[in-house]
């Protein structure tokens, strides 16, 4: 027989919802706000010198490497302007390609490899830090030189252990809440990108 919550257990699980969604983000972002700031230094100085990002991630992380490279391409707010961005995850026949040749860590490198150049930038999302693709692709963009940035979770796995330039570890296990947290994050680098652009003599 189906067994439904009661008004007390419903109003639990919604509580403790709305608690994680507002708790670990104002932590994350009080305890990163300087490095946040340095990350953004550092891309608007990459895309200055014509750089450009590119984007990738697993599943529902493919979605934001998608929805990032928009917000640069395509400025929400009237005024900005346009910077290029990419996501590799946009290219299914290139994607399935390159997944059939047997080895699954190697995709996001291997477009790093023929598309990435040492002014741009390489934006990893994982979970957990331990996308195998992932944490290989940023460090083909670290031997090019490129700007690293990876987005995770939990304790950070493979991506906390990289020598990154810059890895932001949401601390939860709750994939909604360290996701919520990545879209705010990028949202964010996004609009100090364009501060930095409104005072260009910091990008020399």
């Amino acid at each position: 027989m189906e067994q439904t919550m009661n008004d007390e257990d419903l109003w639990a699980v919604i509580t403790t919802r709305f608690e994680r969604s507002m708790t670990i983000p104002d932590a994350f972002f009080a305890a990163e706000s300087e490095k946040i700031a340095q990350a953004c230094w550092a891309m608007a100085r990459r895309f200055h010198q014509g750089g450009r990002l590119l984007a990738f991630g697993n599943g529902s992380w493919a979605t934001d490497a998608q929805h990032v490279a928009v917000e640069f391409v395509h400025p929400v707010i009237v005024g900005k302007r346009a910077l290029p961005a990419l996501a590799l995850t946009n290219d299914n026949a290139v994607m399935s390609r390159l997944m059939s040749s047997g080895n699954a860590s190697m995709p996001f490198a291997h477009q790093l490899q023929v598309l990435g150049r040492s002014q741009d930038i390489a934006l990893g999302f994982s979970p957990d830090g331990h996308c195998r693709n992932v944490a290989v692709a940023l460090e083909q963009a670290r031997q090019m030189g490129m700007l690293t940035l990876g987005l995770t979770g939990d304790k950070g796995g493979l991506l906390r252990q990289a020598p990154l330039d810059f890895c932001f570890v949401v601390p939860a296990q709750d994939p909604l809440v360290i996701q919520e947290t990545h879209e705010t994050l990028y949202h964010v680098l996004w609009e100090l990108v364009h501060v930095f652009f409104e005072h260009e003599g910091l990008l020399q």
